[in-house]
């Protein structure tokens, strides 16, 4: 059978140099290769957004988050199983780093690899009784004001419960995935990315009580801004964004399909964490 491998690759001239190389070693191996350049996120440009193939055997990134995460959003509800290759700075998501790339290219030909199942959230926009944006996010869904804006106030309900007006810059709604991200920045909490829930965390909330908070991913979240809200943008995992008004219901829920995330036997999710954070280690 032969293999078609998707290969999402970094706008960086060392990534596409090592993309060329990756690519012929996969054709001489019978692979037939779909390559795919990453875009810049949140472009002004028309959308041209194009599906993966369905008939894919993997999905190959090479780059930073920010490239994995336009792969995830190409592969849409393709389940076909995705690995990162890092050539970025922090690389949360990546599973190998640029020194690897032929080593695991070989056990993905040798098809020996395991996989594991990583949330999304589904994101529906309603502007009254129309739908007019549904995405599907791996990170995150953010609300944030613009540089002059106001604090905006945000009413959230969870399973149709009010829950609070968060008065803040903005607001995250984040995967166990995504809490390593920009809720982590923003002061959220470290999900393990085994764990099932959904993280809501403000940005820089005017309140100091409205912490950061883990609800099941059970849960509906409803999100909408008050009438006096301006200057607000939704962001879908940093790749998309739509202007909101108080007129628009926002409704995040897992989605039914997870991502299938390539994994390394020999790669921790602590181990990542000590590494990418700097955190120390015991001296003794």
């Amino acid at each position: 059978m032969v293999r078609k491998i998707g290969l999402l690759v970094k706008p960086d001239p060392d990534a596409r140099r090592h993309a060329d190389a990756l690519e012929a070693w996969l054709q001489e191996k019978g692979c037939v290769v779909v390559r795919k350049p990453s875009v810049l996120p949140l472009s002004s440009a028309p959308s041209t957004h194009v599906s993966a193939p369905p008939d894919l055997f993997c999905v190959m990134v090479l780059g930073g988050d920010g490239t994995f995460l336009s792969a995830v959003r190409w592969m849409g509800n393709n389940q076909v199983p995705i690995i990162g290759i890092k050539f970025g700075q922090v690389g949360f998501l990546a599973e190998a780093a640029e020194e690897q790339i032929f080593s695991v290219a070989a056990l993905i030909v040798d098809e020996n690899f395991t996989t594991r199942p990583r949330m999304r959230l589904d994101v529906e926009v309603w502007r009254g009784a129309e739908r007019v944006k549904h995405e599907t996010v791996f990170n995150d869904v953010v609300i944030n004001k613009g540089a002059l804006a106001r604090l905006a106030l945000i009413r959230t309900l969870v399973d149709d419960r009010y829950l609070t007006d968060y008065r803040a810059d903005g607001l995250i709604v984040a995967t166990p995935t995504g809490s390593t991200a920009y809720s982590l920045a923003a002061g959220g909490p470290i999900m393990h990315p085994a764990l099932s829930g959904i993280l809501i965390t403000p940005i820089c909330p005017f309140t100091l009580t409205n912490r950061p908070l883990i609800v099941p991913d059970t849960a509906c979240i409803e999100i909408q801004l008050a009438e006096k809200s301006a200057d607000i943008m939704l962001t879908f995992d940093g790749q998309v964004g739509l202007p909101l008004d108080h007129q628009h219901r926002i409704l995040v829920r897992k989605a039914a399909v997870p991502v299938n995330l390539i994994t390394l036997p020999e790669r921790n999710f602590f181990d990542v964490l000590r590494t990418k954070l700097r955190w120390s280690g015991s001296r003794q």
